[in-house]
């Protein structure tokens, strides 16, 4: 079993113990000044504690204002050098090899981002689609200065240890923006036709490989396709990929996509597994070097498969290694039923990346507390009673058993999961189980009893004489002051749409459209009715990650969702909704079926019977107040893990 994915392979007389690869994520766990952190060598370390054969390091930048956001790695000095050569140490302690990945944001910057005083540079003066200014154009004389420093950033790397450096072409950087005519309007030789616009790429291969020698792995990212009007496309990055293995590149590493189209090169569970491997085939059916397909990819049966397709040398799977950096050990255990596999929601990485914070994975509370280490296992037990096994009462219990003590967890319904159970029931949203039979595994593998159909109780707890209650009771859904909203017979809400207790009609409306309401709306919809979206705000699915909120727009489109923006419902009949739209208009849209989506509420319930009893408790996630699933998982594993 897993003979493709777990064989060695020698580049540059570096000997990478298998083909599982982490492939460069910006974390934002840097100093602004570009010098390494605990917290950012602990991350990478548990990739290598984990198993990963290779692991390829965020963004080094190359130069000041080359960063894309305000904490990540950088090599343009000597001075960065001390705190980054504790890293490739501590992942060559476990027999991993590391590449630096090195790059340039170019355009795809923003003010805050870079040192004040420095201005966003590209190949051409023409804005990022997301930008906030227009770049100052390289002039030929930089540009070769530019070259310069990436050569210069690479020897530092070699100087701190790295096995070999990753050149990022990808993505709309720098160096994309020189190859694609979306982005190159030069004149000059770095500029016009093919040859010119794949000059500047060339010539950092030959002065990196001139000054690192021949036992220094150079690797490049690309993408085979940007999929923007005027962009590159997989026949173009054919040529580029034969190209730059003329240079000298050692391997080659495919993703797709820019800016413009970041929904596909972060992709979200709108995408299929390993949906760009065929590009990546391509690449490697006309080049001779290893190369690394990308995207989706969360199961080591996949990264087996697409391995033994031969559509790929190594396999990247980035937000999986978020998830679980111990997947590659568990899998050559056996133990699959303890991966914790990434669900493609978008939420904690790229959703909180792109506000410019440091990253964080919706499942794995333990991302970027690494350098925290294991859970101490105290000395004395304590009895533990959790009410509710939702994911923050779950995470309470994992943790809590993890630290020796004796836990319980109380259970209303018949199984685990709470809420985020019915977020797993709209289209693309399926592999949320996975999570909820990966938490439910772990508790019977730790001790935890678990008492479904067992509702908590002040009496309940009082007679079980707990040390420690933590209340996971979770939310429910909100009521809106709607009139004719409790009087209606065609009123119901999202949750129970989602579970299955009512039979929708043909004609139904949504009222809220956000995240909830808007994949109910989905989920509707595929069910082949007629669905409209009532919102009061100007944009739908407003809350959800950018990857999330583009591909189910696109599905409502194209399943001929009615959305109606920056109204106001004013009444629920028997027969339909009445709704004012932004210029004062009343319109009554027919529904035989009115779905309510508009937010959840903290139950209470059990709060106040503890506190009338004199019973002290530590509250967690929806029962503190209803937000994401995020702050559930962290606040659960966070309240199990302080127990003390």
């Amino acid at each position: 079993m897993f003979d493709h994915v777990f064989s060695p392979i020698t580049i540059k007389g570096k000997t990478i113990k298998n083909r599982f690869t982490v492939p460069a994520m910006v974390t934002n766990f840097c100093n602004k000044d570009g010098t390494a952190t605990e917290r950012y060598i602990a991350y990478h370390e548990a990739k290598a504690k984990g198993g990963w054969g290779l692991i390829i390091t965020e963004d080094y930048n190359v130069a000041p204002e080359g960063h894309g956001f305000s904490c990540t790695a950088g090599l343009w000095n000597d001075g960065q050098i001390e705190s980054h050569s504790e890293l490739p140490k501590r992942v060559h302690k476990y027999g991993a090899t590391i590449l630096a990945q090195i790059y340039h944001c170019g355009r795809q910057t923003h003010k805050s981002a870079i040192p004040e005083g420095c201005h966003t540079r590209s190949s051409s003066a023409i804005p990022c689609p997301f930008g906030d200014e227009i770049p100052i154009p390289f002039t030929t004389e930089e540009v070769k200065e530019m070259v310069s420093k990436y050569g210069d950033a690479a020897v530092r790397a070699k100087k701190c240890g790295f096995d070999g450096i990753e050149i990022h072409g990808a993505h709309g950087y720098l160096i994309t923006q020189f190859f694609s005519p979306y982005s190159n309007k030069r004149l000059d030789e770095y500029g016009g036709n093919f040859w010119n616009r794949t000059r500047f790429a060339r010539e950092i291969i030959q002065d990196v490989k001139k000054r690192c020698g021949d036992d220094f792995i150079i690797d490049m990212r690309i993408s085979a396709d940007e999929f923007v009007e005027g962009g590159l496309t997989i026949e173009d990055s054919k040529a580029i990929a034969i190209m730059m293995e003329n240079e000298g590149l050692d391997m080659i590493h495919v993703s797709v996509g820019n800016y413009l189209s970041v929904d596909l090169n972060i992709a979200s569970s709108y995408s299929a597994h390993g949906w760009f491997s065929d590009w990546a085939k391509q690449i490697k059916e006309v080049v001779k070097i290893p190369v690394v397909t990308v995207s989706r990819i969360n199961d080591p049966f996949l990264a087996d498969e697409i391995l033994a397709s031969g559509k790929a040398d190594f396999v990247a799977m980035g937000r999986a290694s978020l998830c679980d950096p111990g997947m590659p050990n568990k899998a050559k255990e056996g133990r699959f039923e303890d991966i914790r596999r990434c669900i493609g929601c978008d939420d904690g990485c790229e959703g909180v990346l792109f506000t410019d914070n440091p990253f964080t994975c919706v499942l794995n509370p333990e991302l970027g507390h690494e350098y925290e280490g294991d859970i101490p296992v105290t000395d004395k037990p304590k009895k533990v009673a959790i009410a509710g096994a939702g994911p923050a009462g779950l995470y309470a219990a994992i943790a809590a058993a993890r630290a020796g003590h004796k836990v319980t967890v109380f259970e209303r319904s018949d199984h685990n999961g709470g809420n985020f159970y019915t977020a797993a029931i709209p289209p693309t949203k399926g592999e949320i189980t996975d999570f909820l039979v990966w938490q439910r595994v772990q508790c019977e593998k730790l001790g935890v009893d678990i008492r479904y159909n067992t509702p908590a109780t002040a009496d309940l707890i009082k007679a079980g004489n707990f040390d420690k209650i933590i209340v996971a009771t979770g939310s429910h859904p909100a009521e809106p002051p709607i009139p004719g909203l409790k009087e209606s017979e065609i009123v119901t809400n999202a949750q129970e749409i989602l579970e299955g207790k009512v039979m929708p009609g043909s004609n139904c409306v949504v009222i809220g459209g956000g995240q909830v309401g808007a994949e109910t709306a989905h989920f509707l919809a595929q069910l082949l009715r007629k669905v409209t979206i009532l919102e009061m705000l100007p944009e739908i699915a407003k809350d959800a990650a950018l990857a999330v909120n583009w591909h189910l727009k696109e599905s409502l489109e194209k399943r001929k969702v009615d959305i109606h923006t920056s109204v106001k419902v004013l009444e629920i009949k028997n027969d339909g909704v009445l709704y004012e739209t932004p210029d004062g208009i009343k319109v009554c849209v027919p529904a035989d079926t009115v779905v309510v989506a508009t937010g959840y509420r903290s139950n209470e319930a059990l709060k106040e019977e503890l506190s009338n009893a004199g019973i002290e408790y530590t509250a967690v996630g929806d029962a503190v107040r209803a937000r994401k699933v995020s702050h559930a998982t962290r606040e659960g594993y966070d309240a199990g893990k302080n127990i003390g």
